[in-house]
């Protein structure tokens, strides 16, 4: 056999056998390599590439090779679920480096982190002042996590009593101009809708490069013209804009009858129909 020709053939058996063997590893394996898991990564590509290029070497020696070190390290991730000290050994323990504002100069040491890379790592999660953490840790990965001081710490719902409602995913309803029923049936919806909802638009699902419904079950659209501009979902102000109609409406009922009764039941309606648009307003104004 030609040399050129056994290489290419070694170049695909090992192409395919790194790719299997990767995803026995797992995803953590690309994701976030521990000390471990780098050698291991190394060392499977240095032996694939010496056995495709090494015509003289066997290919199941390289295979074989390849299928010890990836068997290693997921036989050390099973010890490690059970075993703490040998999870900490293999992939290592998370270093306090300040605390209370204050930087711990000897963990920062034990690191080898210097107070240089400390603040890069603080700067790229928007946090430019030391005295500002209340807490910060070096993860086994290099990563820095940090934890605000409750005075810096950003607003939320939750802080100012504001009740909201849970969010859920956005589903992908129409990709490259196909529509993707399964996502459009978990939202509860059909192509029925979908169609009526394009032709508000004045598209054709032709035109759409990503259609999603949000979690009101608003339609929004990227099309593949970008020059086009498509308006958006008027849902939520065109509730809006009804609700205060309606409560308006009751107001001038409650001034114009010359009944007590009715005007009591008009004021009392409209009272209650105020208090909801005043909680409604954040969910429903865009602006």
């Amino acid at each position: 056999m030609l040399n050129w020709v056994e290489i290419v053939i070694r170049s695909f058996t090992f192409l395919i056998a790194l790719f299997l063997l990767t995803k026995w590893l797992g995803k953590k394996q690309l994701a976030e390599l521990s000390f471990f898991e780098y050698v291991t990564g190394i060392t499977i590509g240095s032996i694939a590439a010496e056995v495709t290029m090494g015509l003289e070497r066997h290919i199941m020696h390289g295979l074989i090779a390849m299928t010890i070190w990836t068997l290693f390290p997921i036989i050390m991730g099973l010890i490690s679920l059970k075993n703490k000290k040998i999870r900490d050994f293999v992939e290592g323990k998370a270093t306090i480096v300040i605390k209370d504002g204050k930087i711990l100069e000897d963990n920062l040491k034990k690191e080898r982190y210097t107070i240089d890379e400390l603040l890069e790592q603080l700067r790229s999660k928007d946090v430019f002042q030391v005295s500002d953490v209340e807490f910060a840790v070096i993860e086994p990965n290099g990563d820095v996590s940090i934890l605000l001081k409750k005075e810096n710490q950003p607003l939320t719902a939750k802080d100012i009593q504001l009740n909201q409602p849970s969010v859920k995913e956005p589903q992908t309803v129409i990709m490259d101009g196909l529509i993707l029923d399964e996502p459009l049936s978990t939202a509860g919806l059909n192509r029925g809708w979908l169609n009526e909802e394009l032709e508000k638009l004045e598209i054709t699902v032709d035109n759409v490069f990503l259609g999603q419904i949000d979690s009101y079950g608003q339609l929004t659209v990227d099309l593949y013209d970008d020059k086009i501009n498509v308006p958006s979902p008027q849902e939520k102000p065109l509730l809006l804009a009804s609700l205060k109609k309606c409560q308006a409406d009751l107001e001038l009922f409650s001034i114009q009858t010359e009944s007590e009764k009715a005007k009591q039941l008009y004021n009392k309606n409209s009272q209650k129909l105020n208090r909801l648009l005043s909680k409604l307003k954040p969910l429903l104004n865009d602006n």
